[in-house]
């Protein structure tokens, strides 16, 4: 998936995941593991999340998102995760919207 293995990783989260801390917690685990992307609220209730970096870096994201039961204490309740995957655009940090 591109040089050294960098991928963009796009995951629709659908649940309970809207005024609980989801963004910060997926903020946080997203800047401890090293990508940069973000976090965004829709108003049908999902969350979107974008991350980019090293693809068993995404891939480790991912699992923490749809983890079932959560071990991290992931705030709200995460019923599925959509997820799709492309090149990366360069992202930089990692941001709440």
């Amino acid at each position: 998936m591109g040089e050294d293995n960098r991928t963009r990783l796009t995951a629709w989260v659908h649940g309970h995941v809207q005024g609980v801390g989801f963004r910060w917690w997926t903020r946080s685990r997203a800047k401890e593991l090293g990508l940069a992307g973000s976090a965004t609220n829709y108003p049908d209730g999902r969350v979107l999340v974008v991350a980019e970096g090293p693809e068993e870096v995404c891939l480790a994201l991912l699992r923490r998102l749809g983890e079932q039961p959560s071990t991290t204490r992931r705030p709200g309740r995460v019923d599925t995760v959509v997820e799709q995957w492309s090149e990366p655009r360069g992202e930089s940090g990692f941001t709440e919207r």
